[in-house]
């Protein structure tokens, strides 16, 4: 993989941190602003809107500007939101920060993914992906862990802090690697392809399809990720200092996850797909059963890191797939995807949260695997169709 497709992973670690790292703040953000857990946890949702809205809005705001030039802008400004967020007393204005942080994240996520593909042959798209999402594995197995560390020694407004300082590394990073030359260019029919035709890609049933599953996927994921640490804490009777291994645990799996992928998506996504999401359903289910024994919430919060990521990602690789005719506008796409259910999730898990039990989230995530497992089975030849010698169509 080129030395530049690291160097953007170290970006997104940075934006991933951030947008994970409310996992394990979200109790000490309530008791210090006077909101309710609910609220405070619908922070995460701001934050996901900000990146459905911000995701097709700066992509095609942005899509003929440098990559270098952009990326960098959406640094700074995302830099500049965190430091608002750790000094503010006020709940609106942090959830104002959040979603326009979320915009900026939005922003550089749609132009890095397209960044990267276009930086590696066309049939390794799944390994691009995998090599930019595991800046965001790399954050929930030490960013979010440490930020929930820091927020309980020092306060949360520390840890926003910290995300502001990671950022500088990650610029200069951006300014270092991403030179003009090595900023990629459409090819193909699709080149210079204009934004009302990029757009019309959204009707084809392939592409559409493949961000469902993925919005779907990715609900149930931050539906029980968002609310763990009450899980941890009330459910299984776990100490707070629980918390971060837990978030550990979960990020350690995605990684494996996500690379695991990232070797097979673009060769043999089916088996994937065929095996691991089914698995994903069944593991929400049994998660929620046993939450109460502390070893078995463990070892379940692992193995559905590791299948939530696998899955997740195999969606998204095929959505960049699916959109590969919209050369500008394809990350925009699958960062939507992402985000729908990153929006959705929290929101519905908020929903079901009561005094009597902390396991509403985690039959959200249930639900929502479950739909989209409804859905997977019936539609894989359309996703990953196959060509007449039996390979899947990139």
């Amino acid at each position: 993989m080129p030395f530049a497709l690291h160097l953007l992973a170290l970006a997104v670690f940075a934006m991933g941190t951030s947008e994970f790292m409310l996992a394990g703040l979200v109790p000490d953000i309530a008791t210090s602003l006077d909101v309710s857990v609910g609220s405070a946890g619908l922070l995460t949702s701001a934050f996901a809107v900000g990146m459905i809205v911000g995701s097709p809005l700066m992509a095609a705001f942005a899509r003929r500007w440098p990559a270098r030039t952009t990326l960098l802008g959406f640094v700074v400004i995302f830099t500049l939101c965190h430091v608002v967020a750790a000094t503010t007393p006020s709940f609106s204005v942090l959830f104002a920060t959040r979603v326009l942080a979320a915009v900026a994240n939005a922003g550089f996520l749609a132009v890095a993914l397209t960044t990267a593909t276009g930086l590696v042959a066309p049939n390794q798209k799944g390994r691009a992906l995998a090599a930019l999402l595991s800046g965001t594995t790399i954050a929930v197995v030490a960013g979010v862990p440490a930020g929930a560390l820091l927020g309980t020694a020092m306060g949360w407004r520390a840890t926003f802090w910290a995300v502001a300082l990671l950022c500088v590394p990650a610029a200069v990073g951006i300014l270092a690697g991403i030179r003009p030359r090595s900023e990629p260019t459409a090819e193909g029919p699709a080149a210079g392809a204009s934004l009302a035709f990029e757009l019309a890609q959204l009707r084809k049933p392939r592409l559409l399809v493949a961000m469902l599953l993925g919005a779907f996927v990715n609900g149930g994921t931050f539906a029980a990720f968002t609310f763990l640490a009450p899980v941890v804490t009330e459910t299984a009777g776990l100490d707070e200092v629980w918390v971060p291994l837990a978030l550990v645990v979960f990020g350690i799996g995605s990684f494996i996850g996500v690379t695991a992928a990232g070797r097979l998506s673009d060769r043999r996504p089916r088996p994937i797909l065929g095996v691991a999401a089914p698995l994903l359903f069944l593991g929400w289910l049994a998660l929620a059963l046993v939450a109460t024994h502390p070893v078995l919430l463990l070892i379940l919060v692992f193995v559905q890191g590791i299948l939530a990521f696998a899955v997740g990602s195999t969606l998204i690789a095929r959505v960049l797939y699916a959109a590969s005719e919209a050369p500008t506008m394809g990350g925009s796409y699958a960062t939507a995807a992402l985000n729908i259910g990153a929006a959705a999730g929290p929101a519905l898990a908020a929903l079901t949260l009561s005094d009597s039990s902390d396991l509403g989230p985690v039959w959200v995530a249930s639900l929502l695997t479950g739909l989209a497992l409804l859905m997977l089975l019936p539609s894989v030849g359309l996703i990953a169709p196959r060509n007449r010698s039996g390979e899947v169509v990139r």
